[in-house]
């Protein structure tokens, strides 16, 4: 079950959402923008943070490198930025295992970090779970990370149509409403970039390829560099 992701999400929004729309055509290069040189030095303190979610954050299908973590990395110290990203992405994670785990995974980095970008939840849905469990798991993690000071950009995901509206209504104001509750800085759909766009996806209908990678980060690069403290945390604290 664990390389089971976000398959029946994808068939069904894009269902929904390419229906009577041909792709758009491939982009004319496939250079990325964040390949470009640093517009400004990298300077200043290292910026800790820590990528924690499924195969969305784990890159699923793509090339060391490749995966949103890497590229978000990247695409902050093209702007100046001092990001260390660490991925704690795990292909097939519900809320339940991301909780489960939670604890190890703080208590396994050599320094606390600043910042946790935090995307989980779509397995849950895909399994049918309860939306009040997943909003369980989800605030007990928020509520660890808010506990010791790391603030949160929660990568926000949508039930698929076909579970009805009733499941809709229970697991879509999930994220705004914990966004809210614990400050954390939303986004409200992560894969709004790409999920109607075939070409930015791989053949699996459910993943960003490396371009769809770099669309998501053009999209969220600002939230994510907006969400970081003014001022770096002294390092040593854990």
């Amino acid at each position: 079950m664990r390389r089971v992701s976000l398959v029946l999400l994808a068939a069904s929004v894009l269902a929904v959402a390419a229906c009577d729309r041909s792709a758009p055509p491939p982009p004319e290069s496939s250079e990325s923008a964040l390949d470009a040189p640093p517009r400004i030095p990298v300077v200043g303190p290292e910026r800790r943070i820590l990528a924690f979610g499924d195969s969305l954050l784990a890159g699923y299908g793509l090339e060391d490198g490749e995966s949103y973590p890497d590229r978000l990395e990247q695409a902050l110290r093209a702007r100046g930025v001092n990001a260390r990203i660490a991925n704690a992405g795990v292909s097939g994670d519900t809320t339940a295992a991301g909780l489960q785990r939670l604890n190890y995974t703080l208590e396994s980095q050599s320094q606390k970090p600043e910042l946790a970008i935090v995307s989980l939840g779509g397995n849950d849905m895909l399994r049918s779970l309860p939306p009040a469990q997943t909003r369980d798991n989800l605030e007990a993690i928020l509520k660890k990370l808010h506990g010791q000071g790391i603030r949160v950009v929660l990568l926000g995901m949508l039930a698929a149509p076909n579970l009805g509206r009733d499941y809709a209504q229970g697991f879509n104001p999930i994220y705004p409403q914990l966004a809210e509750k614990y400050d954390a800085v939303l986004v409200p759909f992560f894969l709004q970039p790409v999920f109607d766009k075939p070409d930015l996806m791989q053949d699996d209908h459910v993943h960003p390829t490396a371009i769809g990678i770099d669309a998501i980060v053009a999209a969220t690069v600002d939230d994510v560099e907006d969400a970081l403290p003014k001022e770096p945390v002294r390092q040593g604290a854990r």
